[in-house]
């Protein structure tokens, strides 16, 4: 059915340009047919009989024209249409967002310069044209590559939406309300109902410094070791997750881009699983925020300052601008590094060389916990299990590398 209303406009759009493109030429052909009948008025529109005729003419060749060109302009039409679509689904919908309103800044822009070149003879009709093109694609690009900036200096907006409603609660709450001493003096405080005691606030953390809070970051949740060093027992203290982590796993976990999706859907289980697992850990959720911060890291960071807890991370950034701001990090890289089997030169071990190296002739064994052994003149035992001896050791950021010999 839209097939069919999209060939009826095209073929309509092309009668129509056809019609007033042959009537412009009305003049010409009465130059050569010199007929007086042809210049009879026909009072229709203030028309001569000359012009009816070629208007006629030329609605039915723009017509027939239109007819046999509209499936394949209709084809070509589908084929944009579902390219525009594939790229819009996978774009976030922040970047649709801001896409759409700076495309209508540019275009209002485009509009009020235009508006004063329109005047220039010859190419004034078509500087609006292009100060469409340009300011709109400009609108586009920018408010994409900008829209974290613009979402900050609106942030104001909800602020003071909250606190707005946070002072009508107050207004309604009765003046009795605001005795504090006479709550906590009141032994039924432990039986609040659960959706209060999920409820942490800073204050409260503050006074409970025996509990020897360990906050866990997104890429340490992400990355899944962190379930198994709970396990075994090394950790001690409460496992401290606050909100705004679990709502950036989330933002992760729906992502658009499947990759995405994929890790934070693994965080989620990750956690999941620390809550299950029987371990000597406790799993506290925080609900608090700091809005007059952006990021988790830098969130984290604050949080860890305020309840005089460590962060648990595989994050090098973060390891760095934590320390720098006085908050211990336990990082599981270094843990893993540490746990590392030590080898030294002359020590021999039996490997499998699974490929080759990047220089001519050596070969490449992992051990069990990945650390890669570099063989040298290993190529030719690919696909072998040998015994090897160590030359040396390098200890890097990455991890440990060994270099060999067959023996």
């Amino acid at each position: 059915m839209l097939d069919k209303a999209i060939k009826f406009f095209i073929t309509l759009t092309c009668a129509i340009a056809g019609g007033a493109a042959l009537r412009q030429a009305t003049p010409f052909l009465i130059s050569y047919i010199n007929l007086e009948f042809f210049q009879i008025e026909t009072g229709i529109f203030e028309l001569t009989l000359a012009s009816l005729v070629c208007i006629l003419l030329g609605a039915f060749v723009g017509g027939l024209i239109g007819f046999f060109v509209s499936p394949y302009l209709i084809g070509k039409l589908r084929s944009f249409t579902s390219f525009v679509e594939k790229q819009l689904s996978k774009m976030p919908i922040n970047d649709v967002i801001a896409g759409a309103i700076g495309l209508a800044i540019g275009l209002i822009l485009a509009n009020l310069l235009g508006s004063a070149f329109a005047r220039i003879p010859i190419v004034g009709n078509y500087i609006p044209i292009i100060f469409s093109l340009v300011l709109g694609y400009l609108g586009i690009k920018l408010t994409i590559k900008k829209r974290k900036e613009l979402a900050g200096s609106f942030d104001f907006i909800p602020r003071v939406i909250k606190d707005i409603l946070r002072s009508r609660e107050t207004e309604k709450t009765p003046k009795e309300s605001k005795e504090p001493e006479k709550v906590v003096e009141e032994p039924v405080q432990e039986e609040n109902p659960p959706s209060e005691q999920a409820k942490v606030s800073l204050v409260k953390v503050t006074e409970q410094n025996d509990k020897n809070y360990k906050l866990l970051d997104t890429n340490v949740i992400i990355d899944g070791r962190i379930a198994d060093i709970c396990k075994t027992g090394f950790l001690e203290g409460t496992l401290l997750i606050p909100v705004f982590v679990l709502e950036e796993l989330q933002y992760i976990a729906d992502s658009s881009d499947t990759l995405r999706r994929v890790r934070g859907r693994r965080g989620l289980d990750v956690l999941q699983k620390i809550r299950e697992d029987e371990s000597n850990m406790e799993v506290e959720v925080m609900n608090v925020d700091f809005e007059d911060i952006q990021g988790v890291d830098s969130k984290l960071v604050r949080l860890a300052q305020k309840v005089g807890g460590k962060i648990i991370t595989n994050d090098f950034n973060l390891n760095k601008v934590a320390q720098l701001r006085g908050v211990e990090v336990l990082n599981i890289n270094e843990l893993s590094n540490a746990v590392k089997p030590v080898v030294i030169p002359g020590e021999t071990m039996k490997v499998q060389v699974v490929k080759d190296g990047k220089e001519p002739g050596q070969g490449v064994a992992y051990l069990d916990d990945g650390t890669m052994i570099v063989i040298e003149n290993g190529h030719r035992y690919l696909s072998r299990t040998i015994s090897v001896e160590v030359t040396s050791a390098l200890q890097t950021s990455a991890g440990r590398m060994i270099f060999a010999k067959p023996r």
